[in-house]
């Protein structure tokens, strides 16, 4: 929630400073004009991740440009290290689910990855604003990673070893995700999660996942759980339980 005193927050790629005057992206103008209907003298927050988050009045707003200028840092850069999450695109709005949610629970990179039952579109520019969005509404100071869509081979392929896997394992063949978790005294952004498409995991995929010496199986519980509710119950006990 943002403070009493400010009525947005927005994430700007762009150095921040006391004193400097802004000048607003045609989207954000039009974002603070038309959709919230701000005024000249209103007080937003300006955030990154290298220079924390700002705060300042409008100084100017038209229809498609504007100005902010900073006077006082609010909250000082820290850095928010966080777990990654993998997952196989879906349609549209569950997709936008599992961004939103991840972002929420201190994802530090989000990874698309495609495998054989995936039946959503990646488009990563899509997924990068939609984590921007989720970051201004949750208070965080950093925006996470968003990467190139991969095939599950390039994907094992090129993740660290050291970064502990934990892969839902919808048929039941997993180890529960709390002794997993519980036994291992790694901390919450030394892990990543991998959650499989609507349909699973075929058999060749599994036993890729099976011959990786950082991946472990995980089970999640008695009932098959959509691939959006699984990602956010992974995360929620990750976050829980480290």
């Amino acid at each position: 929630m943002t403070s009493d005193q400010t009525k947005t927050r927005l994430y700007i790629t762009g150095p921040l400073q006391a004193g400097q005057a802004l000048e607003l992206s045609s989207d954000h103008a039009h974002f603070l004009g038309n959709v919230l209907r701000l005024k000249a003298g209103d007080q937003i927050a300006l955030f990154n991740e290298n220079d924390g988050e700002w705060i300042g009045p409008v100084t100017a707003l038209k229809k498609r440009d504007g100005q902010v200028t900073l006077e006082r840092q609010s909250r000082p850069c820290v850095s928010e290290p966080g777990p990654w999450l993998a997952f196989a695109p879906l349609k549209k709005d569950r997709t936008h689910m599992i961004i939103e949610k991840a972002t929420e629970l201190g994802v530090e990179r989000l990874l698309p990855v495609i495998t054989q039952n995936t039946n959503g579109r990646a488009n990563r520019d899509r997924m990068a604003a939609q984590a921007i969005e989720a970051s201004e509404q949750s208070e965080r100071l950093s925006v996470p990673t968003v990467m190139e869509p991969q095939s599950l081979v390039g994907f094992l392929e090129n993740w660290p070893p050291e970064r502990t896997l934990l892969a839902g394992d919808e048929t039941g063949g997993g180890q529960a995700i709390v002794e997993v978790i519980s036994s291992n005294t790694k901390k919450n952004k030394d892990y990543g999660i991998l959650v499989g498409p609507e349909g699973g995991f075929n058999n060749d995929e599994r036993a890729l996942l099976k011959g990786a010496e950082f991946c472990t199986l995980i089970d999640l519980g008695p009932r098959i759980l959509r691939a959006e509710t699984a990602a956010i119950a992974a995360l929620a006990c990750l976050q829980a339980l480290t």
